[in-house]
Order: C-alpha cells, then sequence, then structure tokens
C-alpha cells in the first residue's frame, strides 16, 4: 500500500494541485484569457457633496429670480365707491386680472403690480391697474413704501406709467434677446394680494393679436401660472432680464388655465420712454376703416391673389379722405410694402411721423391707381 501511495497517488494529487494552481495565476500559458480584478472604490462624504446637483441651469432658477424680483413692485390702488360701481369684475372668456377688493366707508381698492425700469423711480405697470384711481400706493419687496404720481398711460396698449421718489431703487434689465418658443419664463407679482409670488413655465406662442384687449396687440404667450393681482407685473427670462409686462389671461373661471398674455419688454419701453418724454405715445393715422379681403371679395374684383385690404369705411376729413381714397378701394402696397392685413397697415402707418407723406397703391374698380397721403396723428379712442 505504501508502496502504491509513493508511486502513483502522490504523485496524482501533486499534478493536480500544480495544474489548478497554473489555472489560477497563469492561465495565459494554456491559451485561456487572464483573470481580471474589479476594484471597488471608496466614496468619502465629501465626494457624495460635490457629485449633487449644483443650483444653476435646469436645476434651479433662483439667481435669475433674486436679480430680478426686487424690482417688481406690488401695487394698491383706491377711488371713491359710489353706488352703481360694482364690487367685483366680471369674468368673460378674456379678461384682466386685476382684482377689486370689497373695503369700508365706500372706498373701492384693487391690487396689481408694477416693474421699476428707471434709477430716477420709474415704474411701468397696467392701465387698467391704476385708470381711475384717486391714490397709488407702491410697496417694494424689501419692505418700503411711497405714493406714486401718475405721469401718463396708453390705453390702447395698456400700459401707464408711474414715478416714486424713493433712493437707492432696483432695477430691472431688459433680455437684448429675441423670444422663442419653448424658452423658460416665469412671472413674478402680486396675485390675490397675497404678497411676491414667482411661478414659471414656457413661451407659449409671440405675436399673438386679434384678442380684441387693445388696439396694438403682439403678445408674448405663456402658461406660467397668472392670476388675479398679476396684472403690471414681470415675465423675465432665465436669466433675470425683463422680456414683458403681464396684462391678460384667457380664463372661463377667473383664475389661472396656463393661457396669459405679456406685452413684449421692447414695446412697453419704447411706450414708457414716449409718455416720459411727450406725455402721451403719438402715432401716425390715415383715418380709413379696413376688412379683410375675402376669397369672394376678391373673385368680385378680379383679383388673382387674397393680398390687399378693403377699405370699408373713412374719418371725414381724414388723412386719407383727403388723399382721395374711396370706400371699396382695395390698398395693395403702402411705401411700395406689400399689405397682407389690417393690422399690420395699421403698425405701419403708426410708425409714421405725423406730417410724413406715404405712398398708397390701390385698385379700384379694376384700375391701378397711385395716392398720397399725408399723415396725421391718431386721435386716442379709448378712455
Amino acid at each position: 500500500m505504501n508502496a502504491l501511495l509513493r508511486n502513483w497517488i502522490w504523485p496524482a494529487l501533486c499534478g493536480v494541485l500544480l495544474a489548478l494552481l497554473i489555472l489560477h495565476y497563469y492561465p495565459h500559458w494554456l491559451g485561456m484569457p487572464e483573470r481580471t480584478t474589479t476594484v471597488v472604490p471608496v466614496i468619502s462624504a465629501e465626494d457624495i457633496v460635490r457629485e449633487q446637483p449644483a443650483t444653476q441651469g435646469p436645476y434651479s432658477y433662483s439667481d435669475a429670480v433674486q436679480r430680478a424680483a426686487p424690482a417688481v413692485a406690488n401695487i394698491y390702488t383706491s377711488k371713491a365707491a359710489d353706488s352703481d360701481t360694482p364690487q367685483a369684475f366680471p369674468t368673460p372668456p378674456l379678461r384682466d386680472y386685476s382684482e377689486t377688493l370689497p373695503v369700508p366707508n365706500r372706498q373701492q381698492s384693487s391690487l396689481g403690480s408694477a416693474v421699476i425700469l428707471n434709477a430716477e423711480g420709474y415704474l411701468l405697470t397696467n392701465n387698467h391697474v391704476v385708470a381711475g384711481a384717486d391714490e397709488i400706493l407702491v410697496l417694494l419687496r424689501d419692505g418700503r413704501e411711497a405714493l406714486a404720481e401718475l405721469i401718463g398711460t396708453d390705453p390702447e396698449t395698456d400700459l401707464a406709467v408711474l414715478k416714486i421718489n424713493l433712493p437707492d431703487l432696483p432695477v430691472v434689465t431688459i433680455s437684448p434677446n429675441q423670444q422663442r418658443i419653448g424658452d423658460v419664463v416665469m412671472a413674478i407679482g402680486n396675485p390675490f394680494g397675497l404678497g411676491q409670488t414667482v411661478t414659471m413655465g414656457i413661451v407659449s406662442a409671440t405675436g399673438r393679436n386679434q384678442l380684441g384687449l387693445n388696439t396694438y396687440e403682439d403678445f408674448i404667450q405663456t402658461d406660467a401660472a397668472i392670476n388675479q393681482g398679476n396684472s403690471g407685473g414681470a415675465l423675465i427670462d432665465a436669466n433675470g432680464n425683463l422680456i414683458g409686462i403681464n396684462t391678460a389671461i384667457f380664463s372661463q373661471s377667473g383664475g389661472s388655465q396656463g393661457i396669459g398674455f405679456a406685452i413684449p419688454a421692447n414695446l412697453a419701453v419704447e411706450v414708457m420712454q414716449a409718455i416720459i418724454s411727450q406725455g402721451r405715445v403719438i402715432r401716425g393715422w390715415l383715418g380709413v376703416e379696413v376688412q379683410p379681403l375675402t376669397n369672394e371679395l376678391a373673385e368680385s374684383f378680379g383679383l388673382e391673389s387674397r393680398e390687399g385690404i378693403v377699405v370699408s369705411g373713412l374719418y371725414r376729413e381724414g388723412p386719407a379722405w383727403n388723399a382721395g381714397l374711396l370706400p371699396g378701394d382695395v390698398i395693395l402696397h403702402i411705401d411700395q410694402e406689400p399689405v397682407s392685413n389690417g393690422r399690420q397697415a395699421m403698425n405701419q402707418v403708426a410708425r409714421a411721423h405725423p406730417g410724413q407723406k406715404v405712398r398708397l397703391r390701390i385698385l379700384r374698380d379694376g384700375q391701378a391707381m397711385q395716392f398720397e397721403a399725408e399723415v396725421g396723428v391718431r386721435p386716442s379712442f379709448r378712455g
């Protein structure tokens, strides 16, 4: 038995052990892939802190809000109420969102918001927020308050300019960029008198018009939640720059339904500068009423396209009347620019200086004709 162990079993066991060692440490000797060792990293508490998301960019807009919010003020107005004055605004589908609050002593109060655009104390708000107010109180985010002077209004864009006398006023910055659909925006205002509130959304659309809210409409549409009291507040971009003045909501219940409208900041600033320098906004005017050129009208006029607008009425002794235009004329071009709709034509004439002459190319009874009209000053048709 001992001889058997020495001659066969022990050599076999040694061979098996040697083979196992070779397989474990030198597998490539036998044409097998080498083993890899997985190293488990050790993560310290400091590493965990560094890996958490930063409070910038898409994770937080706190910096943008802190930059713009100090320049957004709460507005409180009051005026004497009479027995015929309603105690609340109605709730049509399209409505502003200033709110009327019942108060004692037959005083009617309303609230809204405003934006400080000038270190000298000039603020922008909506005309409907301050219309008819006997007293306008401005409350800043830092707790200071002051009575405001109404510098002027422009009902046709629903804007008003206020002025307060306080030192070291915060001022909002204006966005230099053109807004795009999908851009992140935030609305800052004073909804329901709760105090300054921020809501977030995106730009849903641009260039909204024909809503019947203002004479001149070029609204930014947003789904940022806007409610009663937000009128005149700021619509800002992700960097805290002003892009619009919140003006109206589309609502069937009176509350936010994700469709709000803001006046673009560039238009609002132009109106503010005109009011400060001239006391009002002076716009060009031709004194015509127009209607779209429908397919039926185009066919009756013998036109192959629907380019142009139809003169449906003229203001007596107005610029177009004096130039010789007649109802039924089709205006095709204004200063060699094709006319596609009445709003575009009205805006083009409004940008002209009173006294400036414009050339009108029209179609009358199938004949093309040229007229020259001297632009007048547009009267104020809204109170």
